[in-house]
């Protein structure tokens, strides 16, 4: 167990990891959606799971502590 899980368990939480995605790399729709911006920040669970694509990485954050969740920065 890392430190940061060992810290997310003491507080009740689950690890979720925010990583940049390049939008050339997403389905057509996501790109299109996203026109303009070359990063979207991916919220994913221990699994693997993508839980959220956003604008960037603050928001990522944001988003995972609303959700009671302990948001971990992987590159």
């Amino acid at each position: 167990m890392n430190h940061h899980t060992e810290v997310a368990d003491r507080l009740g939480q689950r690890v979720v990891y925010v990583r940049p995605v390049a939008v050339a790399d997403l389905p057509e729709e996501i790109r299109e959606a996203a026109a303009g911006i070359d990063t979207l920040y991916a919220v994913h669970d221990t699994d693997g799971e993508r839980l959220a694509l956003v604008r960037n990485r603050d928001l990522a954050f944001v988003l995972a502590r609303q959700n009671d969740l302990a948001p971990v920065h992987v590159h």
